[in-house]
């Protein structure tokens, strides 16, 4: 079964955030075995220290795509080709990254297979994984061809 990890800094406080959170994830469960990994986050810390924590949830041979303001602005279907492409490639698991609200150092940009945005606009990083959960299982419904994605 194709597998999912996100990488990400801070945890989900509110409920509606989490609530949001749990549903995409249960709806995923048909199209991919997901892991989540929260990590610290840190008002005072530098980003050395958030990303070093991202660092240790990386295993070898997957395919790391990072979220970031700078990267490609990417469409709902190019996601879905971006994620057809890495599986089809070979990977087995595809770790999606969100940095803390100082972002994450040139260590982890580099260790990233792709970078993507989804707008030029910052995002709460809490509602960055909700749309990212969201947009995860739109690309997979494009995939499979459902009626989801309109």
């Amino acid at each position: 079964m194709k597998a999912v990890s996100i990488s990400c800094v801070g945890k989900l406080k509110e409920k509606y955030f989490a609530d949001a959170a749990a549903e995409y994830a249960k709806r995923l469960q048909r199209f991919c075995k997901l892991t989540v990994n929260e990590l610290d986050d840190c008002a005072v810390c530098e980003v050395k220290r958030e990303s070093d924590a991202i660092e240790k949830t990386f295993k070898s041979g997957e395919y790391r795509i990072l979220c970031d303001i700078s990267g490609e602005l990417v469409s709902s279907e190019g996601l879905s080709e971006i994620l057809d492409s890495a599986y089809l490639g070979g990977k087995q698991n595809v770790r999606f990254i969100i940095g803390g609200s100082q972002g994450v150092d040139e260590r982890i940009k580099n260790h990233a297979d792709k970078k993507i945005s989804f707008g030029r606009v910052t995002y709460p990083h809490q509602l960055m994984r909700v749309i990212l959960l969201e947009q995860i299982y739109r690309a997979f419904t494009i995939s499979a061809k459902m009626p989801y994605h309109k």
